[in-house]
């Protein structure tokens, strides 16, 4: 970990610890329970996202991990329980719902078109226009820009826009898919499995991006199964274990072994009887 990385993840603490005396979380869960049919696959989870916090949600295939990002989405809707956001009771019954709180998701398979390029992968649905009624256009010009200064002062990359998609490495098209989100103008923006299958550069490259918005005061939720990527940028590491969050943990006071075990068996057995 670089010495610079160091001093902006303690000055996230600072500001996150701040933000938990003065202000509310910016995103709460309590007792959220999703049942399918019999099925309980989140039980009775709470927790609190803090502002410009990287929260990571970690768990093994099947632990509710995605369940409970589809809620906090607004793809499924609680069985049971309540979902706040700065303080405030909300209700999900779709993704624009959550859309409109600002909140934003992107989701493993990206969903971009790689035959368009990288600005209008960007605004896809949401192109900036001109005109008055059904004699409104597209205003190129400013979509372009716009995604420009998305890539350029928020992501920090300085790409041609005009490059269509499928030229893009996997890191690349991870940016253009956080642009999207950044469109909208999000204060959380929940990430899915954002390094699954990525080069190591890529990788890198994802995690330098997740730190830039941070830094910009954007609260981050990462799900992941990806330990050691988590290890190195979250604030604090959540833990599923079959539907249930068994605990929450800051990385200088775990490790990969730890996380395992709570991922794996949902306690830390080995650490009790040594005890």
């Amino acid at each position: 970990m670089s010495a610079e990385h160091e001093a902006a993840t303690e000055q996230r603490h600072a500001d996150s610890a701040d933000a938990e005396a003065g202000e509310p979380p910016k995103l709460q869960a309590e007792n959220l329970t999703k049942q399918f049919g019999r099925i309980v696959a989140v039980d009775d989870v709470s927790l609190e996202i803090r502002p410009a916090e990287v929260f990571a949600l970690v768990g093994d295939n099947g632990a509710g991990k995605s369940t409970l990002m589809n809620m906090l989405s607004g793809v499924h809707e609680p069985t049971k329980g309540q979902i706040y956001k700065d303080g405030q009771p909300v209700n999900f019954s779709n993704p624009a719902d959550a859309r409109a709180t600002g909140i934003e998701t992107v989701y493993q398979d990206l969903a971009l078109m790689d035959d368009l390029d990288i600005a209008t992968n960007i605004f896809m649905g949401q192109f900036p226009r001109n005109g008055v009624g059904p004699l409104r256009f597209i205003d190129w010009d400013e979509t372009y820009e716009r995604a420009e200064q998305i890539m350029m002062e928020q992501l920090g990359r300085d790409v041609d826009i005009k490059t269509e998609v499928e030229f893009l490495s996997g890191g690349q098209r991870q940016l253009v898919a956080i642009g999207r989100a950044l469109a909208f103008d999000p204060d959380v923006i929940i990430l899915d499995e954002p390094t699954s299958a990525l080069s190591v550069d890529a990788t890198r490259l994802v995690q330098d991006t997740i730190e830039k918005l941070a830094d910009q005061g954007i609260t981050i939720v990462i799900v992941s199964h990806n330990i050691e990527s988590v290890l190195k940028l979250a604030d604090r590491i959540g833990v599923l274990f079959r539907g249930s969050l068994v605990n929450i943990k800051q990385p200088e006071e775990t490790d990969l072994e730890e996380l395992n075990e709570l991922m794996t068996t949902g306690t830390l057995e080995s650490k009790s009887m040594d005890e």
